[in-house]
């Protein structure tokens, strides 16, 4: 369908890049995506996917706004303290774009909800904070050929990788400890908000290149982002044929 002659002038930065045009843009407008995680990568992500105009964009976080929040989680604002994260969100994308259909999933993600929240889209963004969603996220989309980003972000130091069917997936790219919660946590060494605001608009720039078909993306690729050198490196990654969820003889064929 043509653009709307609004739309033509909401996009028209986006139009004019050659990789994307008006077709590219009427793709973006059609598309479903899921972002799971409203903190301080699902911020950023939300804000430049509702400006790109995402048709569809899905939110899902089970947490509300807290004062220790704010220092990187842009979306919010000091009223919304108490307030659920996803309701926050909604609202900040409303005045932003209307074009925008926002759908709320305002409980915790688990093994008994994921398969059917993320069924209904066509690209998923990883932006929750700790290994054992992450891993969840992962292997639900593997399942499902559903092409997914996956970030990270803690301190001054952040990561990005994209899966889509045939690829590397996160548990061929990264260690994965036999206890996920032994991994630190920003809440026990600490993140710069501009951290999380890099690594969230990268993981948005991957959901739109996908969707409008542009560029390449970090499939196979593992970026490293370092803030304190002000380095940014990449780390090719293979697919392992004995990973357990993407591998020839999976072990992980279900959730739970």
């Amino acid at each position: 369908m043509p653009l709307t002659d609004a739309q033509m002038s909401r996009y028209e930065r986006n139009v004019k890049i050659r990789e994307i045009g008006e077709t590219g843009q009427a793709k973006l407008l059609d598309s479903r995506v899921l972002v799971i995680g409203v903190g301080g990568l699902g911020s950023p992500a939300i804000l430049y996917l509702a400006a790109a105009g995402i048709g569809t964009l899905g939110i899902a976080d089970g947490g509300a706004v807290d004062l220790s929040n704010l220092q990187r989680q842009i979306i919010h604002g000091t009223p919304d303290i108490g307030k659920s994260k996803t309701e926050s969100a909604r609202e900040m994308v409303e005045r932003l774009n209307p074009d925008v259909k926002v759908v709320a999933h305002p409980d915790r993600i688990g093994p008994d909800n994921i398969p059917g929240i993320v069924a209904g889209y066509d690209f998923v963004l990883d932006c929750s904070d700790n290994l054992t969603t992450k891993l969840l996220i992962n292997d639900t989309c593997v399942l499902h050929n559903k092409p997914f980003t996956y970030g990270g972000a803690l301190a001054l130091h952040g990561q990005a990788l994209t899966y889509t069917p045939g690829h590397a997936c996160l548990r061929c790219a990264v260690d994965v400890p036999v206890h996920p919660n032994a991994v630190p946590t920003s809440r026990e060494v600490g993140i710069l908000g501009a951290t999380a605001g890099v690594v969230g608009a990268i993981q948005a720039g991957e959901a739109i290149k996908c969707l409008a078909g542009a560029g390449r993306l970090l499939t196979d690729t593992l970026l490293h982002v370092d803030l304190l050198l002000s380095e940014y490196r990449t780390e090719r990654v293979k697919r392992d044929k004995k990973c357990p969820v993407c591998g020839q003889h999976p072990t992980i064929t279900g959730l739970g």
